[in-house]
């Protein structure tokens, strides 16, 4: 991932209802979770969940796809796994030995 890219991925992690809500799709691991589940655990309006959701989808955090009528938000663990080796990869590189 390029720093434009980490630095959005941050930057919509950085909302607390945003990081609520991907830590709850993180939790469902590989299946993900549904939309209406996501809502009422979090006891976050639709339209408000919805605007969320985008946010989370357009930094490539997450993707959703659709069973019948339920909709289902799953997590991108590559993204997630890119965004915390950016924070890694360098620590303590120019630490003087």
């Amino acid at each position: 991932m390029d720093i434009n890219q980490i630095a959005k991925s941050l930057k919509e992690l950085g909302h607390p209802t945003r990081l609520a809500i991907f830590k709850r799709v993180i939790k469902a691991g590989y299946q993900g979770i549904a939309v209406g589940d996501i809502q009422q655990q979090l006891a976050i309006p639709g339209s408000t969940l919805s605007h969320h959701i985008s946010s989370l989808a357009s930094a490539g955090l997450l993707t959703q796809r659709r069973e019948g009528r339920t909709l289902f938000c799953v997590a991108h663990y590559d993204a997630l796994t890119s965004v915390i080796s950016f924070l890694q990869d360098e620590c303590c590189i120019d630490e003087q030995q």
